[in-house]
């Protein structure tokens, strides 16, 4: 059976990417791993690699043409295999793009104002589930190609109250480029989704004596990445997911999903813009391990190097604001994941300890948005303390 080659998604901002250069041509042999097509987006560039041996079958985008995040480029199979029709292509690209949910960039579809007479496009499975709810197409803006309106579409759409005189707010208007579509993005994640911030901290104090201790009897037998606190936060929570996984779950309005692996997403700020490389199975890693991907993921988001199916998977997310100065704050979920984990500067103070004596104590801000149409706030909480726990024991995240 052909295999598709996709438009990968190169960060969280990303909503299609410009197909620059096809370096195979129709019928020419490819082997697997090898460079196909190079596509770029507004501020990375990436070779798409051939998933299989065989020979380029089609060219679905040509040099110069757009296509959406995870939408179909071309095919790749055995010599002389049929593709599908162009009709199919259309309908693979669409439901391509209804999936992209986890990574997902696009605006949520929002009521449209259409001129009387206009064609509009849509799926038979999106009219007959319309006709169902009595919605009218004309209300629902759609996500496909040629504004075709898709399944999704209509699963996501809130009918409005329409009022005599109303104008329709555009979310992102007056904005342009990556600004606008990160507008649209956290605007996309707000309206689906109850969010809710709880900020508790814990005490590092022993954790910090930790790093040192492991440090002494390690020496450079254990690398700088292993003792972050980046790693360690991540092994931290990691092992509160797995204690508590529901929250390692997600649910994009339609669908509720726990997952069985923890695929840590962390928010790296880069040039104009912000994205979410992933460092997966963290649940089954040590602390070299989880350090070693760590930086690995990072140093090539920033650099724009990290492959694109690097940037998607992700179950939960933690962004880090401590560099900055910054105490709390509340995260915005990476939707459709349930939680996202602010993590704040560490700062000292002086308590009395359980002799009554005056010590000094490291401590470390965290806020927890989560979704509180699936998760309320009892659990919510105790997974938090979850966290708190195995940061203030820090054995743990070593047995």
């Amino acid at each position: 059976m052909a295999e598709t080659l996709l438009m990968p998604t190169l960060g969280l901002t990303m909503t299609e990417g410009t197909v620059d250069q096809w370096y195979k041509e129709v019928g020419d042999t490819i082997s697997k791993g090898e460079a196909v097509v190079s596509i770029s987006s507004e501020k990375l560039t990436h070779d798409v690699e051939s998933p299989i041996d065989g020979v380029l079958l089609s060219i679905v985008v040509e040099n110069g043409g757009e296509a959406v995040c995870q939408g179909i480029i071309g095919y790749v199979g055995a010599e002389g295999e049929e593709v599908p029709t162009e009709e199919v292509m259309i309908e693979e690209v669409t439901e391509n793009k209804e999936e992209k949910t986890i990574d997902s960039t696009a605006p949520i579809a929002q009521s449209v104002t259409r001129t009387e007479g206009e064609r509009i496009f849509a799926t038979p499975l999106a009219r007959k589930i319309a006709t169902d709810k009595g919605y009218d197409l004309a209300d629902i803006t759609g996500s496909g190609g040629n504004g075709r309106i898709t399944r999704r579409d209509v699963d996501r759409h809130i009918p409005q109250i329409k009022t005599v005189g109303s104008s329709p707010v555009v979310t992102g208007e007056g904005l342009d480029g990556m600004r606008k579509v990160i507008a649209q993005r956290m605007h996309q994640s707000l309206q689906q989704s109850a969010q809710l911030t709880l900020h508790r901290k814990a005490n590092i104090t022993n954790l910090l004596a930790f790093r040192k201790d492991l440090k002494a009897k390690a020496g450079d037998n254990l690398s700088r990445s292993a003792l972050s606190i980046n790693t360690l936060l991540i092994k931290a929570v990691s092992l509160a997911l797995k204690d508590k996984p529901e929250m390692n779950a997600s649910y994009n309005g339609v669908e509720h999903m726990t997952h069985e692996s923890v695929h840590m997403g962390v928010a790296v700020a880069v040039d104009d813009g912000l994205v979410v490389p992933v460092v997966k199975d963290v649940d089954t890693k040590s602390l070299s391990q989880i350090g070693a991907d760590f930086v690995a993921v990072t140093s090539q988001a920033i650099d724009g190097t990290l492959s694109g199916e690097s940037y998607s998977g992700s179950t939960f997310t933690i962004t880090n604001l401590g560099s900055a100065g910054i105490e709390y704050f509340t995260p915005i979920l990476n939707t459709p994941e349930l939680g996202i984990l602010g993590v704040g500067g560490t700062s000292s103070k002086l308590v009395f300890n359980d002799e009554k004596e005056i010590v000094e104590i490291s401590e470390l801000p965290l806020s927890l948005t989560f979704d509180h149409q699936v998760i309320d706030g009892s659990p919510a909480a105790e997974f938090l303390a979850q966290i708190v726990y195995y940061l203030e024991n820090p054995y743990l995240l070593v047995v």
